[in-house]
């Protein structure tokens, strides 16, 4: 495992983190587009996994605005040349579900997860490439990012 731990004073910091994981995407663009890469993100209600999500899919190149998808289950996002499927699995009553919805059409070439809630979802989600958790520290955050396969230590060494 390979982890990296940052201090985040403010959104701004959070966002910024965000970016930077993205560019390192943006970076490793051959590696990327073999499978589907896949990140969990964990974290309290309010953490900032959205506010994370969302800085990570405008550095990628969508221009308007991220929407949380706690009631759609999925916001899916064209961004030559990946789709990045933005899950946020709070709501999900039975892991099930997500077969049902298709999970498979999600997977892929050229396809970016962010799952927020994850634990939600075990079984039917693919293994994570990197494992996003944003805690509370007083008024700042805490996050780790932390490598689970080559493909996800790449991307953090390139951070």
């Amino acid at each position: 495992m390979h982890k990296h731990r940052l201090f985040l004073k403010d959104e701004a910091a959070l966002l910024e983190a965000a970016r930077k994981l993205a560019n390192a995407v943006k970076a490793h663009e051959d590696s990327v587009a073999e499978s589907a890469l896949t990140i969990y993100l964990l974290g309290e209600l309010g953490a900032g996994k959205t506010t994370f999500s969302r800085g990570f899919i405008q550095q990628l190149g969508h221009q308007g605005h991220v929407k949380s998808p706690t009631y759609t289950l999925v916001e899916s996002y064209d961004l030559a040349p990946w789709q990045i499927n933005h899950f946020d699995l709070y709501r999900l009553a039975d892991p099930e579900e997500l077969e049902f919805m298709g999970i498979r059409d999600y997977l892929g070439t050229h396809r970016i997860i962010l799952a927020e809630w994850p634990q939600r979802g075990e079984g039917y989600l693919p293994q994570p490439d990197i494992i996003i958790t944003i805690d509370y520290a007083d008024t700042a955050r805490s996050i780790t990012l932390e490598a689970l396969t080559e493909r996800g230590r790449e991307l953090l060494d390139t951070m």
